[in-house]
């Protein structure tokens, strides 16, 4: 059963979304269909009219699904390749993420990024892998605004060639978990002392140098499998 995002659920799908039901997967009327909020309740629904412009419908059910009992912000460096950001997040949003956020670092290749498309990136990634949350996509900020942020268990990961920590050691269950990746040209030794007084702890995630997409992956990984239990 095709799922679809609707951020406020009335009788009929957004304009896209109906397009995308009658016209790209030919549903008909009186096809089931699953409809989400990305704010964790899904419903599932009877076609009643199929229109690719106004594709009506009538919900049969609703359940609410209750948020994990983890927590997991992403703070990314975002690369040169937009690509390569794209890929990240769809990745990201399959796996499980509840936050991404990206940074400006002195050596960041990219200072600006398109957050509606990325939003959209998000949301595809959502209907595809069939979650019924939605993660928050936030625009750049600067290295300094994260080091404020709260979180319970904050860590930096940076790869100087000595591996002390490894995060999969670092993390202790059911945390809220916020994870710096800085650039491919790496962070400056001020913004590691920087991230290190604002109580974050240095983490490698293995014993290579990773590209920061990979890093990401890695990192939301490394979390989610240390509180599976």
């Amino acid at each position: 059963m095709h799922l679809f995002y609707q951020p406020v659920i009335s009788n009929s799908l957004s304009e896209a979304e109906s397009n995308h039901a009658i016209k790209v997967l030919r549903l008909r009327k009186e096809d089931k269909i699953k409809i989400t909020d990305g704010k964790g309740s899904l419903y599932i629904a009877n076609i009643l009219k199929a229109d690719s412009n106004l594709c009506q419908f009538e919900v049969i059910s609703k359940k609410t699904e209750s948020k994990k009992n983890f927590y997991t912000h992403l703070v990314v460096a975002p690369t040169k390749s937009f690509s390569r950001i794209e890929w990240m997040v769809e990745k990201c949003v399959e796996i499980g993420v509840d936050e991404i956020t990206f940074i400006q670092c002195q050596n960041s290749e990219r200072n600006s990024i398109n957050a509606n498309r990325l939003q959209k990136v998000a949301i595809s990634a959502l209907k595809q892998s069939q979650q019924v949350w939605l993660p928050k996509i936030n625009p750049m900020v600067k290295l300094v605004t994260i080091c404020k942020t709260e979180a319970n268990q904050k860590f930096v990961a940076h790869f100087d060639g000595i591996c002390n920590l490894q995060l999969s050691t670092a993390i202790t269950t059911n945390g809220n978990y916020c994870i710096v990746i800085g650039p491919e040209g790496d962070f400056t030794k001020e913004e590691i002392e920087l991230c290190l007084k604002s109580n974050f702890k240095q983490v490698c995630l293995g014993n290579s140098r990773l590209r920061t997409e990979t890093a990401t992956i890695v990192a939301l990984w490394t979390i989610i499998l240390g509180n599976i239990k």
